[in-house]
This record gives C-alpha cells, structure tokens and sequence, in this order.
C-alpha cells in the first residue's frame, strides 16, 4: 500500500500543477475541474469515507445556519466552503 500511496501523492502533485497551468492560463472552470479530482485524491490518501465527508458537511451546514441567529456584531463567516452532492 506504500507504493500506491506513493504514486497517488506523485499523480497529485501532478495534479496540482496541471491546475495551477490552467488557472494562470485563464482556463478557471477547467482547473475547477481538476481540483475535485484532487480533492477526491486527497480523501483516498487520508482514508476519509463518505459517510465521514457527509458529517463533515452537515456539520459546516449546521454552523452556517447558526451564524444566522448570531449577535450581528460578531464576524460572519459566509457559506460553507463543502457540500457534499452525491
């Protein structure tokens, strides 16, 4: 599984470039693309399950739904950066 692991952390730095070629180059919506296979990359690495991936969203949601009832002087801090679409 080292080996795998190897390549994988290889094929993602790869990856990294390819999107940083794109976004510089204008190409923004391809290099979006290239990131959610980085980001998919990235859960097989760290082992990350979707049922772990979900909770995570959820719970982004939930505190996002909270900073609505806030005290309005506090800092927002805006949408939820994930959500999970399957």
């Amino acid at each position: 599984m080292v080996d795998s692991d190897e390549r994988l952390l290889s094929i993602l730095a790869t990856l990294e470039e390819c999107r940083a070629a794109l976004a510089s180059g204008g190409n923004s919506e391809t290099a979006h693309l290239v990131s959610v296979a980085i980001l998919d990359l990235r859960l097989k690495l760290n082992r990350i399950t979707d049922a772990e991936l979900r909770a995570l969203c959820d719970e982004m949601s939930l505190d996002a739904a909270t900073d609505k009832t806030r005290d309005p002087k506090l800092p927002q801090r805006g949408r939820p950066l994930l959500r999970l679409v399957k």
